[in-house]
């Protein structure tokens, strides 16, 4: 479709009006003036392909959509923000989820120009009433981390790496900067696809959680454009599904007791077997002192950084498991020991710091590698096949926090510039 300076002008400023930008923040990340920026509005001014693909990425949008015939200015983050209006003042968590859909977009380009086909890769989808009540939401999210642990074979073992799950399924991920209360957000945009985005401020085991939180609602509230997972929100009954999705995706009752057991905790004090030898019963009956099947602190720790997941996490899980392996009162005791100095101490000597709440460093995997290994590799494919160009190249890397010097040299060392 051909439009002149003035609609180009008028859409230009309806986009970032419904990103909720001034002219002045616009202004500052194209290094221009802001009575530039509204010279361009006013169609006064031409704007170039460069500055159109850079507003295009400000705005989190496809530099086609300005030249469709049924422009909408209302896109999925002016959405996500008007239902949401506290985090409009937020501008670095605006930025940070405008680069976000932009990473979505342009992989989906690579995608495209690269001849991937992604049908195949699409999540399933489960068809459920919505809850009514708490305590059908956590069965509801119990039942289905069940049937999709099923459907993906993943028996009852410790989850090696939950963005690799959701990536190999076309779901893109990201860790960014969100406010502390948010901890992840899912989109559904028509040229991002599915995004899940996590919380880059958060501990390693919490993002890990929130993965798997963000993965129940693409399996469950598919048609929802987009939800955000906050702390104020924690009572509504699609998040406490989604968190009752969470802790069974992650630690699955046999997997559970089957690792306890290695601990050799979980067993009943007393047990009796009846054989039956073709003529009489053979009865025998083993006793364990009840005491060596305690629960203790570091049986805790050890649980939680076998499945990957925080020791609180996996000290509710202990509780909340039928029949429970420990009971109230063993629960606020280990909760009071895990608030206490000596698990640092414990962390130290399992070798453990790695996944402890308060640290972010060391951790066993890094979530927003595999996203950033993904589109990078694509990136360089592209460029090699003479799909994109080099400019084109260095304005992804950028996206990625990859500087020109490091670029040129990742060319020379690939060997990229000897296209095929």
């Amino acid at each position: 479709m051909s439009i002149d300076h003035k609609e180009l002008g008028r859409r230009l400023r309806e986009a970032r009006e419904a990103a909720g930008m001034n002219q002045d923040a616009v202004a500052k990340q194209l290094n221009l003036s802001r009575a530039t920026i509204a010279q361009m509005e006013l169609g006064n001014r031409a704007v170039s392909s460069l500055e159109l693909d850079k507003l295009a990425n400000i705005y989190g949008r496809d530099i086609g959509s300005f030249f469709t015939q049924g422009f909408n200015a209302e896109d999925i983050l002016s959405v996500l923000l008007r239902e949401n209006p506290d985090l409009v003042s937020n501008e670095e968590m605006t930025e940070a989820l405008r680069r976000s859909i932009s990473l979505g977009r342009e992989l989906t380009n690579l995608e495209s120009l690269l001849d991937l086909n992604k049908d195949s890769l699409i999540p399933a989808v489960y068809t459920v009433n919505p809850p009514r009540k708490k305590w059908e939401a956590i069965r509801q999210g119990e039942s289905l981390a069940l049937d999709e642990r099923r459907r993906l074979d993943l028996g009852d073992g410790p989850i090696a790496d939950i963005v690799e799950i959701l990536e190999v399924q076309g779901i893109r991920t990201h860790v960014t900067l969100l406010p502390q209360d948010v901890s992840g957000i899912t989109i559904k945009h028509p040229e991002a696809g599915l995004l899940v985005v996590v919380n880059e401020t958060h501990p390693p085991v919490r993002q890990i959680f929130s993965f798997a939180h963000e993965y129940g609602h693409v399996l469950l509230d598919r048609n929802r454009p987009q939800t955000i997972s906050r702390t104020i929100n924690r009572d509504d009954l699609l998040e406490v599904r989604a968190n009752a999705f969470a802790a069974i995706f992650l630690l699955p009752e046999q997997g559970v007791r089957r690792f306890v057991s290695s601990l050799g905790k979980g067993q009943a004090s007393r047990t009796s077997t009846r054989l039956y030898d073709e003529e009489d019963v053979v009865e025998v009956q083993r006793r364990i002192s009840a005491q060596s099947q305690s629960i203790q602190i570091y049986d805790v720790l050890l649980l939680g950084h076998n499945f990957g997941v925080s020791t609180i996490t996996a000290l509710y899980r202990l509780r909340n498991i039928t029949p429970p392996l420990i009971d109230d009162e063993e629960l606020e005791s280990l909760r009071s020991d895990l608030e206490s100095t000596r698990v640092n101490t414990l962390n130290w000597a399992f070798d453990l710091d790695e996944i402890t709440e308060e640290s972010n460093k060391n951790a066993r995997f890094s979530p927003k590698n595999t996203f950033r290994s993904r589109f990078i590799a694509l990136a360089f494919e592209a460029y090699r096949r003479e799909k994109i160009s080099r400019s084109k190249l260095t304005e992804l890397a950028d996206l990625v926090n990859i500087s020109r010097d490091m670029l040129d040299k990742l060319v020379e060392d690939l060997r990229l510039e000897e296209r095929v």
